[in-house]
């Protein structure tokens, strides 16, 4: 895999991840498994069926929690604490074969664009999960689904094109930035409650 694949795969994965994590490692350990893809770096520790079972598995039980509005809430508050590292450790393990400090900055740029599309998923499903009809839900989830998985594809097959997907999915992000601001103030809101509520029973 060239350089540009391999930094297109390392940025693309860990962008993809923060809309949906599960699908994007169960899609590329598949892909590693069936396509005979030689992913880069440490990647290729995702074709272990161990590992497409357990996000397979992570997979389904999202894909249902995604159409209840309230468990989808909840799950994307959760998951803010799990996208974000993941993509920057799968931006990462992409370059496992470079040396550390390459290695360092990708993960700071994973997790930086992994942020930022979990961030914009999360405002805008939280808004809509406020309306009272289960339709615009139900589609919003299956849409994203298919960005995550046509995303891993192209940053396989058509990485440039996947840059294309990237920098619209950024310039995106920043439209919505003031919701995205104020869904995480409202999660770390809802942690600090929490932890008086402990304190303070």
């Amino acid at each position: 895999m060239s350089l540009l694949n391999t930094l297109t795969l390392a940025m693309g994965t860990a962008w993809v991840s923060g809309i949906n994590l599960y699908a994007s490692v169960a899609t590329l350990g598949l892909l590693g498994r069936f396509a005979h893809l030689q992913l880069p770096g440490e990647l290729m520790a995702l074709t272990s069926w161990w590992v497409i079972g357990v996000a397979l598995a992570l997979y389904l039980i999202e894909f249902i929690a995604d159409k209840i509005p309230l468990i989808d809430s909840a799950w994307d508050v959760i998951h803010t604490f799990i996208r974000v590292p993941a993509g920057a450790v799968l931006a990462m393990a992409a370059l496992g074969d470079f040396d550390t400090g390459i290695q360092a900055i990708a993960f700071l740029l994973g997790g930086g664009l992994a942020l930022s599309s979990h961030g914009t998923k999360a405002a805008t499903r939280a808004m809509i999960n406020t309306t009272p009809e289960p339709v615009t839900n139900v589609v919003a989830s299956v849409t994203e689904d298919f960005v995550a998985v046509s995303s891993v594809l192209l940053a396989v097959f058509y990485p440039v094109l996947l840059v294309v997907v990237v920098v619209v999915g950024l310039l995106i992000s920043l439209f919505v930035l003031p919701r995205t601001i104020r869904y995480f103030r409202a999660v770390v809101g809802k942690m600090r409650g929490t932890a008086d509520s402990e304190r303070h029973p």
